[in-house]
């Protein structure tokens, strides 16, 4: 079994390329794969490996300065669910497009223990901070999607509706609770006065509520091999599609339009015949591989657009 650490942390980072450097040579040396993300604000990431390697990077985090109070969520896998290790510098760890924004100003937090009775309340409106292609596989009962394709749409769609949710306490959630240090953060910026988010995410929720006591409805999209995860942090029937990222359910991939490794029903119409014939020699090889049992596959990406056209449109990063 694997260890699966998902973490993030705000402080201040003077020289996040140097850090990079660092954590990648210490990630590098204790076997790790992932996805570690700095920026001036702080780090994101969600990192694999044996519990001695994931130890050895979380504590090599944790040294540098503002970042000792860094906390993470483990969890496990059957097999490694990334291809590679990236540790990359951008502007912001989670990308709003608000690098103004003062995160430490942020909602106050709500334990996944509490989180049912705040959002059955009746003045209370819940908000899934995710992108849509995440909600369509699973949210909280009740909640408000924005239908957003990027994190940085949240802005402009609260401007846009705010005035729905008047005299409304907002309590928001998103996977591991990064994105909710920022949007809660976005609404007391805003003046909305009482705003709250699950602290730990969806994926904290999912290992601490029991099922039968749960508002959690459906599976919750991460971003590796595992895809889907449900209560107990137990892996779910949900596979990707290869070629626009999005997840598949079963019945999904049932469907007249889906090729394994070439298009499902959400890109069909998205790609030439060209693209298709590349797909096709893709999948080709990974099948190759995997009779080597070695590798092929690269990391997961998050999908694109959701309007299809008759160009090739490439997948986006996840933000």
């Amino acid at each position: 079994m694997f260890t699966v650490a998902a973490l993030y942390h705000f402080a201040e980072v003077p020289e996040p390329e140097a850090l990079a450097a660092s954590l990648r040579a210490e990630a590098e040396a204790a076997a790790i794969k992932g996805s570690l993300i700095l920026a001036r604000e702080g780090i994101n990431g969600t990192v694999a490996g044996s519990p001695q390697g994931v130890r050895a990077v979380i504590d090599a985090i944790r040294r540098e300065p503002g970042f000792g109070a860094l906390d993470w969520k483990e969890s496990t896998a059957a097999r490694m669910p990334f291809a590679r290790l990236k540790v990359r510098v951008k502007a912001e760890i989670v990308t709003m497009g608000q690098p103004a924004l003062n995160p430490a100003d942020s909602g106050a937090y709500v334990p996944p223990e509490a989180w049912n009775a705040l959002i059955r309340e009746p003045d209370v409106a819940v908000i899934d901070t995710r992108n849509a292609y995440e909600v369509e596989i699973g949210t909280f009962a009740g909640a408000v999607d924005p239908a957003m394709e990027r994190f940085r749409d949240f802005p402009a769609w609260w401007d846009a509706h705010h005035a729905a949710f008047a005299g409304k306490r907002i309590a928001m959630f998103c996977t591991g609770g990064i994105r909710c240090e920022k949007s809660t953060a976005y609404l007391k910026s805003r003046g909305v006065e009482e705003v709250f988010h699950l602290k730990g995410g969806i994926l904290k929720y999912l290992e601490t509520v029991p099922e039968a006591d749960s508002d959690w409805r459906g599976a919750c999209f991460v971003f590796d091999e595992r895809v889907a995860l449900g209560h107990g942090l137990a892996a779910m029937p949900f596979a990707l599609c290869r070629a626009c990222g999005r997840p598949l359910s079963a019945a999904d991939r049932q469907h007249a339009d889906f090729e394994e490794g070439v298009a499902c029903h959400h890109c069909a119409a998205s790609y030439r015949d060209s693209d298709r014939a590349r797909f096709r020699e893709r999948q080709r090889q990974t099948e190759l591989a995997e009779a080597r049992n070695v590798s092929h596959l690269g990391p997961p990406r998050a999908p694109a657009a959701s309007k299809p056209s008759a160009r090739k449109r490439k997948p986006i990063s996840a933000s």
